[in-house]
Parts: C-alpha cells; structure tokens; sequence
C-alpha cells in the first residue's frame, strides 16, 4: 500500500514535485495551497490506465460522464478560497473520485463533500479509505440542495456548473464565507460569492469548463 501511495515512475513523488513547479509558474502563490497539492497522490483517484497522466494539468475521465478537474483549476479555486483566511468548516459539491475534498482536507477544519451519482461516491469512499483523513464525511445528496443539516459553512466550492447560483447554497454559507463556482451553460466562468453582515457580493473572474450540475440523486 505504501508503494501505491508514494507511486513510481510517472506517478512518483518526483513527478508530483514537477506538477508543483508548472503550478507555481502558471500564478498559484499560496504556497499552503501548494503543499496541500504536493501531499495528496492524485494517481490513486484515477483509473490505472490513466495513472501515469495523473499529474499531467488535464482533466481526466472517471466514469459515469464525469471528471476530475485539472490541478491549475483546484489550486486556483481553493487559493481563491483561502486567501487570507481559512477555510474553516468547507462544503464540496460534487465530490467525483474524492480528489479535491482530500486536497481541501489538508486546509479546511471539515470537509462534508456531496455526490449525487451513487456509483461514483462509493469510489470516493474508496479512495480516500487509502489515505485515512479523519476530517472529511462524504454524503450521497443533491448538491443542489447542500447539506443543511451541517450548515452553516464558512466556505463551499462546487466542482459542476450551475446555471443559476443556487439559492440552498446561499443561505448555507456563513457570515464571513466564501463560495466559488463556475457558473453559466455553453460559457462559463468562474464566480466567487462573498458574505458579509449587509449581504452578497460577487464576482466574476476566468473563463472555464466543467461538466453541468444536475439536480437529484442516482
């Protein structure tokens, strides 16, 4: 197990180190953000025949029409996220393979990532067995809906885009947090949400691409 975790060959830690460095030179600063990237093994939330592309920065496919985001798009969400602050108590729609919740486990107090594809959040589970974070709970739930039961969260990212910002996931997050999201159909972008004491901000930053957020559960 040891050995599948620290990786060889184009999965080893020296690759990993080299997806550190092409982050870093393409604008990721917060270097928490970085160590949290470099600790996770990606190659173990991908198919093994795709295990030697795990640190290549590309989104690759996880089944079930879905992927995990390439690792610019992680760090720069999260480094949206944290920046100067911490994550606190973090909700993750769309947790996919489990790749960015045990990422965000490295940062957040909590991580409480939902998936609405059943299939798909038994592989997270799996994979995340692997790596042992007491700090993450994985639910099978509409992310468009969130996880009120848990709530309020100081930070919440989503990993599909929504059309519209969904109005569950407003009144979910803190006074104080932030939510990130691409948000748009055919154009996307990314949109970070703010909440104070007098209300919502937002802004919207690059253009991206994701798979779409759907409603319900499978």
């Amino acid at each position: 197990m040891k050995r599948e975790l620290s990786g060889i060959g184009m999965t080893s830690q020296r690759t990993r180190a080299r997806m550190i460095e092409r982050l870093r030179a393409e604008g990721i600063r917060d270097e928490r953000v970085l160590s949290a990237m470099a600790v996770v093994p990606r190659h173990i939330f991908v198919e093994e025949a795709l295990a030697s592309r795990a640190y290549e920065d590309m989104a690759l496919p996880i089944g079930l029409k879905q992927t995990i985001s390439q690792p610019f798009i992680v760090a720069r969400m999260i480094e949206l996220l944290a920046a100067g602050r911490e994550l606190g108590k973090t909700l993750e729609i769309g947790a996919g393979c489990g790749y960015q919740a045990a990422v965000l486990a490295q940062l957040a107090k909590d991580v409480y990532a939902v998936e609405r594809l059943a299939q798909l959040l038994d592989k997270a589970r799996a994979n995340l067995r692997h790596l042992r974070l007491p700090n993450v709970r994985l639910k099978h739930a509409d992310g468009y809906l969130g996880l009120a039961e848990a709530a309020p969260f100081d930070t919440i990212i989503l990993a599909a885009a929504a059309g519209h910002v969904p109005k569950a996931l407003l009144g979910q997050l803190a006074v104080g947090g932030r939510m990130i999201l691409p948000l748009g159909g055919a154009e996307q972008s990314l949109c970070l949400i703010e909440r104070s004491a007098r209300g919502y901000s937002e802004t919207r930053l690059e253009p991206v691409r994701f798979v779409p957020l759907v409603a319900g559960v499978e």
